[in-house]
């Protein structure tokens, strides 16, 4: 009940009238007690004190006439002593305290400590608040009294005038009471009604509305309060949807990136993972994962936990065919609220592409030191000859060497052919030109070659075939390229066929062999440099194992491809596609 600001505001106004006219009552009265008591003393003082004769009348009069005539003397002083038989009146004792005479009729009187004092010679005047009464006794003569002349106040007066000053102090707090809950209500109107608009406009923003705005009706505390709170909801609604924003990144950097992310908390729980973490991994993650499942092996979970930032730890997984790194760090400083996280990175193309690049390295240093070798062993044989070896011998020795300076010459050539390529420093000349017109030139080209080795090559290309944009030169090197190998690694007497055509808007050439093929184990590797299925063989007639490379490179410059058909039985056929607009393609 009261929790509200409105009976807060009642209740203190009520406090405040309640507990300031209880002050100024008690102040009052006080007051007046005060001054009744003040004002008799100090009147019995100018009756009775140095200053005045009447003391001394009083002690003349107590010889000659004794307590009658002392009766007379106040008598006469009434007035002055404010005696009024009512309230106030006078007495006269004896020295023992024995009521003698009297302004009214009454019998005896209590012994109070004025009149004590008196009995025992001294002025009794002592004044005390407290009590319902107020009283003098001069003792007559000073020394050894005969008399006492006391003068008693009952404070009727002061109760009567108190009692209406309490009436009013009533009266008035009932009408501040009234006045403080009217005052109450107005105050509610201008304080609380702002406050209890402000309260609905936080608990719609607390409830994620943001849009509303209060009006602004003042220019007090209220008003910039108010105005203050617009501003903030306003700023809130900023910052929210910024963080929203970033939120919505992260979430999808997190969902799509390629490197997996994987996070436990400190009881190894798993709380956060990507779709990549399970792909790499190789299994379902669920809330039943656990670290120790996973990478315990690897570290211990209070291990990682024990890390400071930035320091993190690495490791190595292999996972089936995968080979995997991870770099495991925590993502809290206190242990009790926090957890690990572990980032795996997919470097098996890399550590693939490193084995390629040290057997490339390999290869190139086989295939150089070869001819290299057999260079050397014949210029050291005519050299230690000195002409004694016959002239047809030393021809022969020479021709070798002219055919293995050949040999390099083609592989360094080739070499940098793809050097140029992978840096993309070779220039490509495109030009409109007869693909058909081309594929026969090189069929052409390359009919005594096929000739010598009892092969029948045949060239089959559609009328229709259209126009393409390329190298033309870069790409009659495909194909010399790809019936090259036909023809070599074909048998003695065998059978090739060049057919092409056009569809829609790319051209294609297929080259198709009846030689003994290549093993289901070798066909994703023919592209690779430097790979040959039968190393001797090609050797013999010369290869590099650069060329289908160069043209497989070369073809992806075009955005064409350049693949090994699947077939049943002996042979091979290779088939390239080429777009007519290479920009289109792209």
């Amino acid at each position: 009940m009261f929790r509200s600001l409105h009976m807060k505001l009642t209740l203190i106004l009520l406090l405040l009238i309640t507990s300031l006219m209880a002050v100024v009552g008690t102040f009052l009265t006080t007051s007046v007690s005060s001054f009744f008591i003040d004002s008799f003393y100090q009147q019995m003082d100018n009756v009775f004190g140095a200053g005045s004769d009447f003391y001394p009348t009083l002690c003349a009069g107590a010889e000659e006439g004794g307590a009658a005539r002392l009766q007379e003397l106040v008598e006469v002083r009434a007035g002055s002593l404010g005696v009024d038989y009512s309230t106030r009146n006078y007495y006269i004792l004896d020295g023992g305290g024995t009521l003698l005479l009297g302004s009214d009729e009454r019998s005896g009187l209590d012994a109070t400590a004025n009149l004590l004092a008196a009995e025992n010679g001294r002025v009794g005047d002592e004044s005390d608040i407290t009590a319902d009464f107020m009283d003098v006794a001069i003792p007559i003569p000073e020394g050894e009294p005969d008399y006492i002349v006391y003068i008693l106040d009952s404070k009727e007066t002061v109760s009567g005038l108190n009692t209406q000053l309490f009436m009013i102090i009533m009266q008035a707090l009932v009408i501040g009471l009234l006045i403080s809950l009217l005052l109450s209500f107005l105050l509610s109107k201008t304080m609380v009604g702002p406050i209890e608009k402000l309260t609905a406009g936080a608990e719609k923003v607390a409830a994620g509305d943001f849009e509303s705005r209060l009006p602004v009706e003042s220019t007090d505390e209220i008003g910039i309060l108010t105005g203050t709170f617009n501003e903030m909801a306003s700023v809130l609604q900023q910052t929210l949807a910024a963080v929203e924003n970033e939120r919505t990144k992260l979430d999808t950097l997190f969902l799509h990136m390629t490197d997996g992310v994987v996070a436990f908390d400190h009881t190894g729980r798993l709380i956060h993972r990507n779709p990549a973490a399970a792909t790499m991994l190789g299994r379902t993650l669920g809330e039943d994962s656990r670290y120790n499942q996973l990478f315990g092996s690897l570290y211990p979970m209070e291990q990682i936990l024990a890390l400071h930032r930035p320091d993190y730890a690495e490791a190595q997984q292999v996972v089936g065919d995968r080979m995997l790194e991870l770099y495991l760090a925590p993502f809290s400083s206190d242990q009790e609220k926090g957890g690990v996280l572990i980032v795996l990175h997919d470097v098996t193309e890399q550590h693939r592409n490193e084995e390629r690049r040290k057997e490339f390295v390999a290869n190139v240093s086989h295939e150089l030191r070869t001819p290299l070798t057999n260079v050397r062993s014949y210029a050291e044989t005519l050299r230690s000859a000195e002409g004694d070896i016959p002239q047809e011998m030393e021809n022969s020795f020479l021709d070798i060497i002219i055919s293995e300076t050949d040999r390099m010459t083609h592989i360094v050539q080739d070499l940098l052919t793809l050097s140029r390529l992978d840096a993309g420093n070779t220039e490509m000349r495109f030009a409109p030109f007869s693909f058909r017109e081309s594929v026969a030139n090189v069929c052409r080209a390359n009919a005594m070659e096929a000739r010598r080795h009892s092969h029948t090559l045949t060239c089959t290309l559609a009328e229709n075939m259209p126009e393409i944009s390329g190298d033309r030169q870069r790409l009659e090197q495909v194909v010399t390229n790809i019936l090259g190998n036909a023809i070599k690694y074909t048998p003695d007497g065998g059978h090739i066929a060049v057919t092409g055509g056009g569809s829609g808007r790319s051209v294609w050439v297929e080259v198709t062999d009846d030689g003994i093929g290549i093993p289901e184990k070798d066909r994703d590797r023919i592209f690779d440099r430097f790979y040959r299925v039968d190393k001797a063989r090609s050797r013999e007639s010369g290869g590099t194992g650069l060329g289908l490379s160069i043209a497989k490179e070369i073809v992806e410059r075009h955005h064409g491809s350049l693949r090994l058909v699947p077939r049943e039985g002996r042979g091979t056929t290779i088939r390239l596609v080429l777009p007519i607009d290479p920009n289109r393609a792209e």
